[in-house]
């Protein structure tokens, strides 16, 4: 029903029923009516609403509809309902979207999500985690390397993965859930790409140990072990800072993490699980540097880049060049106007460099070709009843910032 569809959107932007009122020029009685599917709002208020909520007309008449359950947060205990409400509507919708592109074209995430046959049905030790972690990279044929692309590789196992743009104030870092059976993790777009990395294998951490561990163990502590060990297995540990060290240098860690996307403050504590560092040589590297950008929230530049979501994009320009849909419904999956679709479509998108629109475009797109109105004159191209036009190359300059000060 299009009033349950205004709410979802409604809730997905953040807005309550007054301020949804006042951007599309109505009563919060009215969209109060409409929510509830009372009243039906005409064709011009309808056109109001999909700009207050900067979503195309055609999502309030999708017959697609889908619902998280088993939801699990990392540090839930500080996201407020109401953020939680954002979030879970932002997911909802683009999963609507994935879930309309598969009626088009499958997508490698529709396989099932499968876990290593022999994992224990019981673990009753935090060191335990460190051979389940490896063994699922083995089962999964990922070898013991850095993993340079997370998402991708979680998706093409069975995992649906999606980057939200709202934070809950800072609070929110990522959940898993579920939607049909199918496994679900969900990410924070505002993150360093290190931090964006840990979340996602903490999350996959809850799909993997829930329900297996003894009682006295905690979930997130668990999780929090299982991340470390899957981005970065014990034997590499080993290999890149030996046995035993009394102290590890901050350009050392820096080094590392940008090596295998892991922070440095979680590397040192994959040395102090492992044993490589005592307990007072654990804090005394805390103490030395890293409670300082803990309690900054954010670890000296150069930041290792954020992951992205790249197969959603890659299939809709598939399924649109197989001419599986047409170019309005391309654009409305990729919930983007015709025009501005069109435009970057044609690799001429005028605010590519706009952080919201290179997301939905994929990656990369901010080094890709766009208009150089003072060199470039451009070339057609035709294929069948499309034609566009190519432009010139202008690559985005993406300066560099000069590292902080380090403690």
């Amino acid at each position: 029903m299009i009033g349950d569809r205004i709410k979802q959107a409604r809730k997905a932007a953040g807005l309550s029923l007054r301020a949804l009122a006042e951007k599309a020029g109505v009563s919060a009685m009215a969209i109060s009516k409409y929510e509830n599917n009372q009243s039906v709002p005409s064709s011009g208020v309808m056109l109001n609403i999909a700009k207050a909520l900067s979503v195309r007309t055609e999502y309030f008449f999708r017959h697609v509809s889908v619902e998280l359950e088993n939801v699990n947060h990392r540090e839930h205990e500080k996201l407020p309902m109401k953020e939680e409400l954002k979030v879970r509507a932002d997911v909802a919708e683009q999963l609507e979207r994935w879930l309309m592109l598969e009626k088009f074209h499958p997508a490698p995430w529709s396989k099932p999500f499968e876990l290593p046959p022999d994992l224990p049905g019981k673990i009753s030790d935090y060191d335990e985690i460190e051979t389940i972690a490896t063994g699922l990279r083995k089962y999964w044929n990922l070898g013991m390397n850095p993993i340079p692309d997370l998402i991708d590789s979680l998706e093409t196992k069975g995992i649906k993965v999606f980057i939200t743009k709202y934070d809950g104030h800072k609070n929110f870092n990522g959940l898993s859930a579920t939607v049909n059976g199918a496994p679900v993790v969900v990410v924070g777009k505002h993150w360093t790409g290190d931090r964006q990395r840990f979340t996602l294998a903490h999350e996959l951490g809850h799909l993997v140990l829930h329900g297996r561990l003894s009682t006295g163990l905690d979930e997130e502590t668990a999780c929090h072990r299982f991340a470390g060990a899957f981005i970065v297995p014990k034997e590499m540990v080993m290999g890149a800072l030996g046995e035993r060290r009394t102290w590890l240098e901050p350009q050392e860690l820096m080094m590392l993490k940008h090596e295998w996307g892991l922070s440095m403050q979680a590397w040192s504590y994959r040395a102090h699980h492992l044993g490589i560092t005592s307990k007072e040589a654990h804090k005394e590297i805390w103490r030395s540097y890293l409670q300082v950008w803990k309690k900054a929230q954010c670890e000296p530049d150069p930041q290792v880049p954020q992951e992205k979501t790249r197969l959603f994009a890659q299939f809709v320009y598939r399924a649109l060049a197989e001419d599986m849909i047409s170019e309005s419904k391309a654009a409305e999956l990729m919930a983007m106007p015709l025009v501005e679709f069109h435009a970057c479509r044609m690799l001429n998108c005028p605010d590519a460099t706009d952080p919201d629109i290179a997301e939905k475009l994929g990656p990369g797109i901010e080094t890709q070709y766009l208009k150089d109105s003072t060199t470039s004159t451009g070339t057609n191209v035709k294929r069948g009843n499309r034609t566009g036009q190519f432009i010139g190359k202008k690559p985005v300059k993406s300066g560099i910032v000069k590292n902080k000060k380090r403690a």
